[in-house]
């Protein structure tokens, strides 16, 4: 009897270390996947409902409360100019329009600086910086760079003409004049997303009023060209002029004077003798 109460007891007190042992296997397994969604949540970057396209919106057409959609967005990475609510992106009322200036890809959040303000027409005044002026330019094939010119691009502009200072008679002078004027239109287009190519009659340039009178000056005398400058070029481009002496590689011979040697100064008096006139050599008095 005694055998069999000493098995029970050796049997139960293997069951309750071994339930003891299952159970402290079970809280470290818990403490664990809790250590890790603490380390996953930490890790987690905070978010904000955003205001968003739900399809492609071209340039020009009206943004409504159809074509929003809202999505969450990294708080730290959110781009200037985001709208959080419908309201605040109309905040006239959505009877009021906002225009498209920026084509805009679906679930892209929707920039202050992608449509006009409320009730505003997309033109060329709302590309204008503040103190800024536009000015068009008349363009062909050549001086328009073969129809490759966008709105958004950037320009050097050349100018060939006559210089009538005698510096460089008989010939024509060509020198850069502007240097990375940014376009704002094509023809009559500011919509950046256009696509082909398209041979421009007129381009438009973003310039100071001191710019518009150089350009109307230029255009004025002579004809300009058109040079296109890379997306990311960021150089400054130097004083340029060329002329057909120095395009074909003349050199100007310098004219060599010759001074004439002094001549002596020769005094004289006339004197009538009988019918005849004689000159006379005289001393030379200063």
């Amino acid at each position: 009897m005694r055998a069999v109460f000493g098995l029970v007891l050796v049997i139960g007190l293997g069951l309750a270390g071994f339930a003891v042992y299952m159970v402290q296997g079970y809280f470290e397994e818990q403490q664990v996947a809790l250590q890790r969604e603490r380390a996953n949540a930490a890790a987690q970057v905070p978010t904000v409902e955003v205001i968003a396209v739900n399809r492609t919106v071209n340039y020009g057409e009206p943004l409504t409360t159809d074509d929003l959609v809202v999505i969450r967005y990294a708080e730290p990475y959110l781009p200037e100019g985001v709208f959080t609510t419908a309201e605040g992106l109309f905040p006239q009322g959505t009877d009021v329009p906002r225009i498209v200036l920026r084509q805009m890809q679906e679930n892209e959040p929707v920039l202050a600086s992608k449509v006009t303000e409320p009730g505003e027409q997309a033109s060329i005044t709302t590309r204008l910086g503040p103190g800024m002026r536009a000015f068009t330019i008349s363009v062909d094939v050549a001086s328009g760079v073969s129809g490759f010119l966008r709105p958004g691009d950037r320009v050097d502009v050349y100018w060939t003409g006559a210089v009538r200072d005698g510096r460089n008679a008989g010939g024509d002078v060509t020198q850069l004049i502007e240097t990375a004027l940014p376009l704002v239109a094509v023809d009559q287009t500011s919509d950046t997303a256009r696509s082909g190519t398209q041979v421009a009659r007129t381009v438009t340039v973003q310039v100071t009023p001191q710019q518009v009178a150089n350009l109307a000056q230029a255009q004025a005398t002579g004809k300009l060209a058109l040079s296109l400058v890379g997306m990311t070029d960021d150089t400054v481009a130097e004083a340029i002029e060329v002329d057909q002496r120095s395009l074909l590689g003349i050199v100007e011979e310098e004219q060599v004077v010759v001074a004439e040697p002094e001549r002596e100064q020769v005094c004289t008096i006339r004197t009538r003798r009988g019918a005849d006139v004689v000159e006379i050599p005289i001393p030379c008095t200063n």
